[in-house]
């Protein structure tokens, strides 16, 4: 009898192991539930074959048969086209204008400030996490009387605030008692399977 052969994902996923970009596109992948080798990433021992992919050697880089990618926010949105099942987009021109601002705004408001609460720069890093905590308490409310940022359905914008939400006790930000509609929330997207199997030895680490 014939052994059939395994077969090899056609998607290749470059992620760092920590790094909260990386992060969105595991999240995507495992709600769409798609088969995808992914090759985890030390970010101060990156393999050789990352710099000719990826002209700026950074993680996430997908290679999708002969196409490469990088930029998570590129990333997933193609992954949302490329497997339309289930979708995580609106249908409506103006709620998918609404995600595509948000996916934008995220990465400039908050996400962009990573290196900055990282870094040595203590006041930076201060101003950082009080500009995400702020933001964070700001948009608190709509959590209230609906249970995803676009409504009641889970979209990629979704997708795109999970990793910084669970990041935040390793980054010291304490979110005030007015923000526990989005604490809720930030619950809500914790337990959800794909959620839980995108997580990384790294960054369960980061809660422990």
């Amino acid at each position: 009898m014939a052994i059939p052969a395994v077969r090899k994902p056609i998607m290749t996923l470059y992620s760092g192991t920590a790094c909260p970009f990386s992060h969105k596109v595991r999240i995507v992948l495992l709600e769409k539930d798609v088969e995808c080798q992914i090759i985890p990433v030390d970010l101060k021992k990156k393999p050789r074959e990352l710099a000719e992919l990826n002209p700026y050697n950074q993680v996430p880089t997908m290679v999708d048969r002969d196409l490469v990618l990088y930029e998570s926010h590129i990333i997933i949105e193609y992954l949302d086209e490329r497997l339309p099942h289930p979708p995580l987009m609106p249908v409506d021109p103006v709620t998918r204008g609404r995600a595509r601002l948000m996916l934008w705004r995220f990465n400039r408001d908050w996400y962009d400030l990573f290196p900055e609460m990282e870094g040595e720069d203590k006041r930076l890093a201060q101003r950082a996490r009080t500009i995400i905590r702020d933001g964070l308490t700001v948009i608190s409310p709509i959590f209230k009387d609906q249970s995803y940022l676009l409504g009641e359905e889970f979209t990629l914008a979704d997708c795109a605030l999970a990793p910084l939400l669970w990041r935040l006790p390793h980054y010291d930000i304490e979110l005030p008692r007015q923000a526990k509609p989005i604490l809720d929330y930030a619950d809500r997207l914790f337990a959800r399977k794909p959620f839980r199997s995108s997580l990384t030895d790294a960054e369960r680490d980061m809660r422990r």
